[in-house]
């Protein structure tokens, strides 16, 4: 009886070890570039601060993911990144109880169009929207509850566009 358990397991074990051996991290899917220049981000808000801010948070998280490397030219690069800001608007989450007239909390909206276009002319897409959005809350007051979440709201939103990027589509 323990022989035909001890067997039982042992070909248990071998059916499990062997399903693992093949297993990978990640996707097999290969990207059609390894180099990526991304322009300076064009903003059509009126955000003053959006530009140099979005600009560096991309730039970042393209560094932080490290699939491609960044360079600063668009004639160094196998692959160009524009990125232009064309939506920011705050949606009213929920009223101040006392006033119902005053919004306590907004919901902040950044919306970007990206194009990706190869150096031998190739558009892998192009205006395609990416969105990020992060709840500010005025306590404080709106102004200071704006400057404050859009760095965050930067960030969410370069990662949306790493991922959109670099994701094999």
């Amino acid at each position: 009886m323990t022989l035909r358990l001890l067997a039982l397991l042992s070909c248990g074990l071998a059916f499990v070890l062997g399903g693992c051996s093949h297993y990978q991290l990640g996707t097999e899917g290969k990207l059609a570039f390894t180099t990526l220049y991304v322009e300076p981000v064009e903003n059509e808000t009126t955000v003053p601060q959006a530009r140099a801010l979005l600009s560096t948070q991309i730039r970042e998280a393209f560094a932080r993911d490290g699939r491609v490397v960044l360079v600063n030219s668009a004639a160094e690069a196998d692959a160009v990144l524009r990125v232009v800001v064309k939506e920011f608007r705050r949606d009213v989450s929920s009223l101040l109880e006392q006033d119902p007239g005053r919004a306590r909390k907004f919901a902040l909206v950044l919306g970007v169009d990206c194009t990706l276009r190869l150096n031998n002319g190739d558009t892998l897409f192009s205006a395609r929207r990416v969105e990020a959005t992060r709840d500010a809350f005025t306590d404080g007051g709106q102004l200071q509850a704006e400057y404050q979440t859009l760095p965050l709201l930067a960030d969410s939103l370069a990662q949306k566009i790493t991922h959109t990027v670099l994701d094999v589509w």
